[in-house]
């Protein structure tokens, strides 16, 4: 039975099914249990409550407490509830002891007699009755901590009904089970072979949703999406090779170039053209740095360093970095003052390699004589940094893939600022591990804006 996959199915669907009841019968017997225990409690405090307005009722009329008219309640509770009362006066004299029924009650149970526990074992608490800001006196209430007969009888019988329900829910569960693996054979095996045609890189495989168990239906769908998913990653690591070959190729024919002439004695070295060679070398380093980067922000295991920051001082330090690289560009650049409370909680260097990433972005795609402003506000739950530019933009057709790794629009744009697509996937992968947001919208040749959103209290 357990080398097909329909016999397989069902054993897991019976253990499964089977733990399941165990589980949901434990839970409400427990929580049952701890229901009714609240509701005896409960009950016990009203009574006593009533007794206590009994007994101030007594005191208005006659002047004085003897619990005689609460006899037929004292009787009634100590027989049914097994709940007893004495009431002693400020003198510590006792005035009256319904404690005497609890001795009385083994002789009234007749066949029923059981054998009664001490009054000694029975639990005690102690009320102050106080009328008309006077003390009367002190009413000591005795009760058991187990259960009373009545109380008993009704738990066995709820027990019974437990004990039937999850027969018959296991008798059910069996049944079930063997049905709905019948019915996941077909579907299973429908994707059990496009799995091995996925195996074997055939991306384009699918497996039929129609016709379907609503599970199957929804493994299949599941199944479609990645293998749409790995098919467009394909897709996206093929274009990366192709523009990382492109950035790579650029500066190495050129240094390449540079230094064959010198070897040749074409050229000499002079401090220009060895210039001219370093920055190749440095935008090469560049591009290892960002590739480093990316790897660091979307590892699952990354390390944060949360401090609380001032994002007043935090922003003070961008403007004084950027303010210099806008004003080459002309481009106007205005940090909006925060105030000195706009704290929140976060790593200090990677935030700033989040904005700064953000701001490198404006600096890039604005053109000279724009507009670019940073701004910060906050509310009880998040803060929130915005970066706002007037400059190209990005296209509708662009912006849903802006966050993917490797992802890049208009690939002459990109080339001729000299990024391959990573700064946002590093920007987003910081922020989910701060576990904040980060949004962006944005209208060609208007501009962009990206906001981030970050917790103020500190994330465990």
């Amino acid at each position: 039975m357990f080398r097909t996959l329909q016999g397989r199915l069902t054993f897991f669907f019976l253990l499964i099914s089977l733990s399941g009841i165990i589980v949901v019968s434990s839970a409400i017997q427990l929580g049952f249990f701890g229901s009714f225990r609240d509701y005896l409690d409960t009950k016990r405090l009203e009574q006593v409550e009533s007794v206590m307005d009994g007994l101030e009722q007594e005191y208005r009329v006659h002047g004085k407490i003897t619990g005689k008219t609460m006899s037929a309640i004292f009787h009634h509770q100590g027989v049914v509830d097994h709940l007893f009362y004495r009431f002693v006066d400020p003198e510590d004299r006792l005035i009256f002891d319904s404690t005497r029924h609890y001795n009385m009650m083994p002789g009234m149970m007749g066949r029923q007699r059981m054998e009664m526990p001490s009054l000694d074992t029975l639990e005690s608490e102690l009320y102050q009755v106080v009328i008309d800001g006077k003390d009367i006196g002190t009413l000591i209430v005795y009760y058991p901590l187990e259960y009373v007969n009545i109380d008993s009888q009704f738990l066995e019988q709820f027990n019974k009904y437990i004990i039937v329900a999850a027969v018959s829910m296991i008798l059910i569960s069996i049944v079930v089970s063997l049905l709905i693996s019948k019915k996941l054979t077909i579907g299973l095996r429908q994707v059990s072979s496009a799995t091995r045609e996925l195996q074997n890189h055939n991306l384009d495989v699918r497996v039929p949703e129609v016709k379907q168990v609503e599970e199957i239906q929804h493994l299949a769908k599941s199944f479609n999406e990645l293998a749409e998913t790995l098919g467009k990653q394909e897709r996206l690591r093929k274009q990366f090779t192709n523009d990382l070959a492109h950035e790579l190729r650029t500066p190495l024919a050129t240094l390449r170039s540079q230094i064959e002439a010198f070897l040749d004695g074409v050229w000499e070295p002079t401090p220009d053209r060895l210039k001219q060679g370093h920055a190749e070398l440095m935008r090469l380093v560049r591009l290892v740095d960002d590739l480093e980067k990316l790897l660091a922000a979307e590892n699952p295991q990354i390390q944060l360093n949360i401090t609380q920051l001032s994002a007043k001082e935090v922003l003070k330090s961008l403007r004084t970095t950027f303010q210099p690289l806008f004003a080459e560009k002309e481009i106007t650049f205005t940090v909006e003052e925060t105030l000195s409370s706009d704290r929140f909680f976060a790593d200090r260097d990677r935030f700033i390699q989040i904005m700064m990433n953000l701001l490198n972005n404006a600096l890039k795609y604005t053109n000279d004589g724009g507009v670019v402003s940073v701004k910060c506000s906050k509310d009880q739950q998040f803060i929130y940094f915005s970066v706002e530019d007037n400059g190209q933009g990005i296209s509708a057709d662009d912006l849903p893939h802006i966050f993917e790794r490797f992802y890049r629009g208009e690939k002459s744009r990109n080339r001729k600022t000299g990024g391959v697509g990573i700064g946002l996937s590093i920007a987003k992968s910081l922020v989910d591990a701060h576990s904040g947001e980060i949004m962006i919208e944005s209208e060609q040749n208007k501009g962009t804006k990206v906001v981030v959103k970050l917790p103020v209290e500190r994330q465990d």
